[in-house]
């Protein structure tokens, strides 16, 4: 089964035809980030529109990378619905709900975040529910319980920031460009850890949900407390520290939540360095089974929601015309 796959939900243009849910045939992607660097971070607005602008050549591309001359040699196509930005997210729908009908094909709506849990299956082929999955990026931070292809459930999740706005908002008070939580994972490489003290976020109650607005609150604090003072910040140092910190964070709440089961990482931020070596030192040493996607499918890309909506096809998940997507969604 061939679907074609797009992904629109914030500030990149994303095709791709994926086979069975686990064979990327191709994948086009057309990024914004030089356009919103200047901003220090993504404009809705213009975002929506470059999706508009872009998002006929990055499906020509797919198609012809994937070998096909026409959507009709399609079985579905498969667009995020939700959650992002509303005006982006309309740029893909809108789109994908117009090729449905003109090749009479069905649509199927994914969830943004069950898609970066499957851009796991496209790199482990005898991956399979169930798992626990730490799904960490800009806009969210969970941990779920895979139960099914399309069955999850919520096991924690953040009471405020998510972990990747916390490193983008400290990168961008550093002074580092956009996006944020890369060059702050490049800067701390040659960082001392253990510089700076940063605190240990603790929520009241028996809970693995996270919190991240504290811990970002100390680190603009101390930056901006050195600058009144005159004071240098060794920015590796400072960068290496950060990242330690929240990076420590989400590989205590993962062990814990995930109990025996298999753990899954996903989301732009599980392509940090640290994290990643982190989360597999402590899985190697306890016995664990760890799936890691590729970096390069760490961020957003179409593949992942084909992947995705392969099962959400199998399961019958699919939406007609009137279909709308939404800004905010729970992922179970």
């Amino acid at each position: 089964m061939k679907i074609l796959a797009i992904e629109s939900s914030c500030d990149e243009t994303a095709a791709a035809v994926v086979e069975d849910g686990r064979k990327v045939l191709s994948s086009s992607v057309a990024s914004q980030i030089e356009e919103h660097k200047r901003f220090g971070g993504v404009v809705p607005e213009i975002a929506s529109r470059m999706h508009t602008e872009a998002i006929v050549a990055v499906t020509e591309q797919a198609m012809a990378q994937a070998g096909l001359s026409a959507y009709t040699q399609l079985d579905a196509v498969a667009v995020t619905g939700a959650p992002g930005l509303i005006g982006a997210l309309l740029v893909g729908v809108n789109f994908a709900k117009g090729l449905c009908m003109s090749a009479g094909l069905p649509l199927v709506p994914v969830h943004h975040l069950r898609a970066h849990v499957a851009a796991n299956y496209l790199s482990h082929a005898r991956l399979k529910p169930p798992f626990a999955a730490l799904i960490a990026s800009g806009g969210h931070s969970h941990l779920v319980r895979v139960e099914g292809w399309t069955e999850y459930k919520i096991l924690a999740q953040t009471r405020d920031d998510a972990a990747g706005e916390a490193m983008d908002k400290v990168a961008r008070s550093l002074g580092l460009p956009y996006p944020g939580g890369l060059h702050m994972d490049i800067t701390a490489q040659g960082g001392d850890s253990t510089a700076y003290k940063f605190p240990r976020p603790r929520l009241s109650g028996n809970t693995l949900d996270f919190s991240f607005s504290g811990l970002k609150t100390a680190a603009l604090n101390t930056i901006n407390s050195a600058k009144q003072k005159g004071e240098e910040i060794a920015v590796a140092d400072f960068c290496a520290s950060f990242r330690e910190a929240v990076c420590a964070y989400l590989t205590e709440h993962t062990l814990i939540a995930a109990g025996r089961l298999p753990i899954v990482l996903a989301g732009g931020v599980c392509a940090n360095s640290r994290l990643r070596q982190m989360v597999s030192d402590a899985c190697s040493a306890q016995g664990r089974e760890l799936f890691l996607p590729e970096a390069r499918l760490c961020g957003d890309n179409a593949a992942m929601v084909g992947a995705q909506g392969y099962y959400e096809f199998l399961a019958g998940n699919t939406a007609g015309a009137d279909f709308n997507p939404q800004a905010t969604m729970r992922i179970d």
